[in-house]
C-alpha cells in the first residue's frame, strides 16, 4: 500500500503581481463569507470582490517591499523534508503540497495523489495551532476535492498538533538562541517577551473554537521551557470586515509595556510571510520605536531540520498498524468528522 501525505497550507503570492494578489484576496474573503450575512452566493462573491479591491493597495505595497512572500517555498521545503524523513524510516510514502489560496491548490495535491495511485491519504495542515479558518477548512476542502474527483481512497486527517514536545522545544530553543545572539537577557525586567499570534474573529470563538486557548497554553509552555516568569500576548488582527476580533491587538499591547525593549515571537506562524516580514518587521517596529521601545523580532525556525521529524512523527501512527491513541491522538472536537485526530482533545 502506498500512502500519501497531503500537507496543507494557507499560501501566499510569491511575486507582487496585482492580478494574482487580487485573486488571492478574493478567494480568502469568499471562503470566509459566513462572517457576514449575504442574500445569495452571488452577493457573497460580490462582497468578496469589493473587500479584495479595498485590501489590494495595502497588501501590494507590503509584497513589493518584501519582494513577494517566501511562505510557499519554505512550506514546500518542509514537505520535501518530511518525505525524506519518512522514507529514511522505511515507509513507502509520497508527500504532496497544496494551499488554500494560491497555486498549487489543495485540489492539485489531491489530483496528483490520485494520479500516483495512492491507496491511503493523510491530510496534515501545516498550522500548529488549530483554527476553523486554517486547519479545519483546509481539511474540509481536501475532502471536497476528493469527492469532486470521484476518488475512493482511505483517508485520515490530523488537525491540532502544537503539543508535540519536539515542536515546543524547537520554538523555545529558537527564542533562546536569538536572545543569546543579540545579547538579550529574557530574565531582565527591562526586556519584555511578547508573543504575537495571528488573530481570529470572535465569531469563531463564540461558535466553539478553542484557538485562543491553544495560543495561551502554548505560550505558557514555551515560556516555562525558557524559565521566564512573565510574557505578553497580542493578536495580529485584520479589520477588513467590521466584526470583532481577538484581543488585545498587538499594536495596543505594546503601548502599555513598561520596559526598555521587546522581543517579539510570532508564536502561531510556521513560515516567514507578509504578517512577519511586513506587519511585524516594519509596521510594529515603527510603532514600538515611537513609544520608546527597542524592537527585536525572533525569526521563524522554518528551516530547522527537526521539523521533518515532527511531521513524520505526526503521520507515523496513520501509516503503520498501531493505534494512534498510543501517541495521544484522539478524535478532534474542532472538526467532528470520523477519522480526524488531534493532540488537543481532552481525555
Amino acid at each position: 500500500m502506498t500512502t500519501g501525505v497531503a500537507m496543507l497550507n494557507f499560501g501566499e503570492p510569491s511575486e507582487p503581481d496585482r492580478e494574482v494578489v487580487l485573486d488571492y484576496l478574493e478567494r480568502i474573503f469568499y471562503a470566509n463569507a459566513d462572517l457576514e450575512e449575504a442574500d445569495s452566493e452571488e452577493a457573497a462573491r460580490e462582497r468578496a470582490r469589493t473587500l479584495a479591491k479595498r485590501r489590494l493597495p495595502g497588501l501590494m505595497e507590503e509584497y513589493e517591499d518584501i519582494g513577494g512572500s517566501p511562505l510557499n517555498p519554505q512550506a514546500k521545503a518542509q514537505v520535501d523534508l518530511t518525505e525524506e524523513v519518512l522514507r529514511e524510516r522505511g515507509y513507502d510514502v509520497n508527500t504532496y503540497f497544496g494551499t488554500q489560496y494560491t497555486e498549487p491548490f489543495i485540489g492539485d495535491a489531491a489530483e496528483q495523489a490520485m494520479d500516483d495511485d495512492v491507496d491511503h491519504l493523510v491530510g496534515l495542515p501545516i498550522y500548529p495551532l488549530c483554527g476553523p479558518s486554517t486547519n479545519v477548512i483546509s481539511l474540509d476542502e481536501l475532502d471536497d476535492e476528493i469527492e469532486e474527483l470521484g476518488w475512493d481512497v482511505e483517508q485520515d486527517a490530523i488537525t491540532g498538533w502544537h503539543k508535540h514536545p519536539t515542536y515546543n522545544r524547537i520554538r523555545a530553543e529558537n527564542i533562546a538562541e536569538f536572545a543569546d545572539e543579540h545579547d538579550l537577557d529574557l530574565h531582565d525586567e527591562e526586556t519584555a517577551l511578547v508573543f504575537s499570534a495571528h488573530g481570529t474573529p470572535q465569531h469563531y470563538l463564540e461558535e466553539g473554537s478553542r484557538y485562543d486557548i491553544y495560543v495561551e497554553e502554548f505560550c505558557d509552555v514555551v515560556t516555562s521551557l525558557l524559565t521566564v516568569d512573565d510574557y505578553h500576548l497580542g493578536f495580529q488582527n485584520h479589520s477588513n470586515r467590521d466584526i470583532p476580533w481577538t484581543e488585545p491587538e498587538i499594536e495596543d499591547l505594546i503601548e502599555d509595556i513598561d520596559a526598555e525593549r521587546i522581543v517579539v515571537e510570532p508564536i502561531s506562524f510556521l513560515h516567514e510571510q507578509s504578517e512577519t516580514l511586513s506587519e511585524l518587521d516594519v509596521e510594529l517596529k515603527e510603532e514600538a520605536e515611537e513609544v520608546g521601545l527597542d524592537f527585536y523580532r525572533v525569526p521563524i525556525p522554518h528551516d530547522d531540520e527537526r521539523m521533518g521529524e515532527v511531521f513524520a512523527d505526526l503521520v507515523e501512527p496513520f501509516i503503520t498498524d498501531f493505534d494512534a491513541s498510543y501517541y495521544q491522538f484522539r478524535q478532534c472536537q474542532c472538526r467532528d468528522e470520523p477519522g480526524t485526530m488531534c493532540l488537543n482533545a481532552p481525555q
